[in-house]
């Protein structure tokens, strides 16, 4: 187990830049822009020899209808409801508000220890604000400035009983398990199960697969992602562009860890008008460029868009391995011509990647999820394909006694040697004799026969040409 502190209080009071400042990353999007946070995020956080999960949540507001304050007030309770401690965070600039009590008073029913964290005292302008915050009934308020990283040492003291507390309950019951294997070990010795033949697939899966969940605004990712985890990890609504953040989820499927990215949606530039969109896009791209396989969510009733291609060019550009998710599926009539108008778009407008894995879902009724997340665990296999360098050569010598490089000069420009650098994406090297006089149709003549040879669809291939070298030269 690990101990998991939720970081709360009203807009704009500082609580991204406390996140940022604990789990020592950039990852939470900060502005002066109050509500800028909608969804919560969870990450590792530390301070010196602590570990701990820290949640930063949306600014607490009294809305209790179906707007996006409520949505968003809705959202920091459940993300409490993870949480082992609670850090009410106040702005002691601006002094206690009506709201800061309001939610003080709320936090003291939660049954959970609280801590009052005064943010923004780096001047003697705070200093009133954190004297003030007594009157809250929370104890002690912690003086810092998230910004500067100043009081922090208060904050390790507050967290350091707590932890070692929890520590100490995680190790009795480790230990308990621990007793539980070795008599389960025991009583299946022998049995010719193979129990240990296991071991190194679940080695190689130790490492979450990396899946960002791209798409337009209001195509549907964060229904995508709710449906997939069965609870509302993710604010959703009519409304556009709800999703700011890039909201991170560790998830396991099929016995396999993934961990799950919505990802705010992209719109065309020209029509990116303020400064918050722009922090979003940026996430977004960041999303993707960190990002193993990118599932393309479309909506099926306004496909195919420039920016769905853009989106799709740039996943590629990037090396990623691509799922493409034609959402709201169950509102389409004419079904069997859509489908023939998305293979025609790929074929035409994405020729760099070829039968990239379409699966049509309908993320509000939850249906043809697993087959999504099969298309996306065969994509990432594809994505890390390895092909031996014996049968890469044997295939060379076959496709040059088919279709030979164009002469040089009125000589052959043999092609000598191919092998795969790399995985993820396929990388191959080939050496010829005179790669400034390569050209590109033959490059694609053997992308597009590699692709079918050795079976490595849907996925991005890079291909180098060098030059091999004359012993003759000098």
């Amino acid at each position: 187990m690990t101990f998991t502190v939720a970081i709360i209080g009203r807009p704009n009071v500082g609580k991204s830049t406390l996140f940022n400042r604990l789990v020592g990353k950039k990852l939470a999007l900060v502005h002066d822009t109050p509500g800028l946070t909608r969804d919560w995020r969870e990450a590792d956080g530390h301070l010196s020899d602590l570990n701990f999960k820290v949640i930063d949540t949306a600014g607490l507001e009294e809305s209790f209808d179906a707007s996006i304050p409520a949505r968003m007030r809705q959202q920091t309770e459940r993300a409490l409801e993870r949480a082992d401690m609670a850090l009410l965070v106040i702005d002691a600039r601006a002094g206690i508000t009506a709201m800061d009590r309001h939610f003080a008073d709320w936090l003291r029913k939660q049954n959970m220890p609280t801590a009052l964290i005064a943010n923004k005292c780096e001047s003697k302008t705070g200093i009133s604000g954190m004297y003030e915050a007594y009157e809250l009934g929370l104890g002690e308020p912690i003086a810092i400035s998230a910004e500067h990283g100043q009081g922090l040492d208060e904050l390790y003291a507050l967290l350091r009983p707590h932890i070692d507390a929890e520590a100490e309950a995680a190790a009795a019951e480790e230990a308990e398990t621990e007793d539980l294997e070795k008599y389960f070990e025991l009583y299946k010795e022998g049995d010719g199960t193979g129990f240990g033949d296991r071991a190194d697939e679940e080695d190689d899966k130790e490492n979450p697969i990396k899946v960002a969940i791209v798409g337009r605004p209001n195509v549907g990712k964060s229904t995508l992602l709710n449906a997939l985890l069965g609870e509302e990890r993710s604010m959703t609504g009519p409304e556009a562009g709800i999703t700011r953040d890039a909201v991170h989820v560790d998830w396991e499927y099929g016995g396999r860890k993934l961990r799950l990215v919505d990802t705010a949606g992209l719109r065309r530039k020209s029509r990116v008008v303020n400064v918050i969109e722009k922090m979003s896009v940026d996430d977004t791209l960041r999303a993707i460029r960190l990002a193993q396989v990118v599932v393309m969510v479309l909506d099926a009733e306004t496909m195919f868009e420039r920016q769905d291609l853009a989106i799709l060019s740039h996943a590629i550009e990037e090396g990623r391995a691509v799922v493409i998710a034609v959402n709201k599926w169950d509102a389409v009539k004419h079904r069997e011509k859509l489908l023939e108008e998305i293979e025609y778009q790929l074929d035409t407008s994405l020729a760099q990647v070829r039968d990239v894995k379409t699966v049509t879902i309908s993320a509000k009724n939850g249906t043809r999820l697993d087959q999504l997340m099969q298309a996306v665990l065969d994509t990432y296999d594809l994505w890390n394909k390895r092909v031996p360098t014996g049968r890469l050569n044997r295939w060379l010598s076959a496709m040059e006694e088919q279709n030979p490089a164009p002469l040089v000069h009125g000589r052959p420009n043999r092609l000598r040697y191919i092998t795969q650098i790399k995985a993820r994406p396929p990388t191959f090297a080939l050496w010829v004799g005179r790669a400034d006089d390569y050209p590109e149709t033959h490059k694609r003549y053997l992308i597009n026969n590699l692709r079918r040879d050795f079976d490595i669809p849907a996925t991005p291939v890079r291909f180098i040409v060098k030059a091999s070298k004359n012993p003759y030269a000098d």
